[in-house]
């Protein structure tokens, strides 16, 4: 259910009808407007009698939300979210925002060597993970809290904010101490338990498409973390899984289109899990600006035949300063800016 207010109602009469709400049973999510503030109400199963909410002072119309998503859906939120993540970088305005760096943290020379390229090139903020979830129990895990440290030195040497991943629940407060986004990976997009802590954080919350979900369950795992408390929230299309055999994933920039128009969440590509294979980071990239876009997360590293992780979907150096002089012209044609 969702509360219109009148383009003049004060801040009382607001406050008035959000004790309603919870008289109700119910829990209000006041959201202010350019024209008007509206109150996304969540909580009821069933249909609620809105006859009393009618009569108060300053409510202009009750609607009911037709999508199962509430918080997320445009209709609840009728312009484009912006997400503050600091340092004056805002993911969902004018500026498509490059988050780029290596798969993992694996020392401090390999990100410094990142940083300082990416950062000169164009880059906002610094991508690295310090916990790693893989498919084989061998594989490299992450440097795990001496990671996090190094990234907190990268923000601190090189002013890239930085976005890493907490793989579960007991990560998440380490995470929270050094990022300045928490991005939640595509096989954790439904671990619940895990959306739920990340909404009761005060940080933007990154959250990348399942392997297999639908749009609508993707917009339901932002629900669960917006229903939280959390409007911080960040979507990523990045790629899922096909009967393609030329892909690792195939990225489905449909999917930019589709969250666009029925969400007012900013929404991200990531073209190197997308592909699974580096000759094609650039051309998506330019496709995923093109479709809609708010950014990109790209994984770069200056040795890809070493890396720990990852190796073959990591663009050069060379192939990164490529990418953002090629951004940065299409953003200047269709209206944006990429710094």
């Amino acid at each position: 259910m969702l509360i219109l207010m009148n383009a003049d109602a004060t801040p009382v009469m607001i406050k008035r009808v959000c004790e309603e709400v919870v008289d109700l049973g119910l829990t209000p999510h006041p959201v202010k407007g350019l024209q008007r503030t509206v109150i996304n109400v969540t909580g009821n199963k069933y249909q609620v009698n809105a006859d009393r909410i009618l009569t108060l002072d300053g409510v202009h119309d009750i609607v009911t939300i037709t999508k199962p998503y509430k918080l997320v859906s445009r209709e609840s939120h009728p312009e484009n979210s912006h997400i503050d993540i600091g340092a004056g970088v805002i993911i969902g305005g004018p500026e498509f925002v490059v988050m780029a760096g290596p798969c993992s943290v694996e020392s401090r020379e390999q990100c410094f060597i990142i940083a300082e390229h990416v950062a000169k090139k164009g880059a906002r903020i610094f991508r690295g993970g310090a916990f790693k979830p893989r498919t084989s129990p061998y594989s490299f895990q992450g440097l795990r809290e001496e990671g996090l440290k190094i990234l907190a030195e990268v923000r601190e040497k090189f002013g890239l904010l930085i976005v890493t991943e907490a793989v579960d629940t007991e990560t998440l407060d380490m995470v929270c101490e050094y990022a300045d986004i928490i991005q939640i990976g595509a096989r954790n997009m439904q671990n619940y338990s895990l959306l739920k802590k990340a909404g009761r954080t005060n940080k933007p919350v990154l959250i990348k498409r399942g392997m297999s979900a639908s749009l609508d369950e993707f917009l339901m795992a932002a629900e669960y973390v917006m229903v939280e408390g959390n409007p911080r929230v960040i979507l990523c299309e990045r790629g899922g899984r096909t009967f393609s055999n030329h892909n690792r994933n195939v990225l489905d920039l449909s999917s930019v289109i589709y969250v666009k128009k029925f969400s007012h969440l900013p929404i991200i590509a990531d073209p190197s899990h997308g592909s699974g294979q580096k000759y094609k980071v650039v051309p998506l990239s330019r496709a995923s600006l093109a479709a809609g876009a708010d950014g990109l997360l790209i994984e770069v590293h200056h040795e890809p035949e070493k890396a720990l992780s990852d190796g073959p979907q990591a663009i050069t150096l060379m192939d990164y300063d490529n990418l953002m002089s090629d951004v940065k012209k299409i953003a200047t044609a269709i209206g944006r800016t990429c710094r």
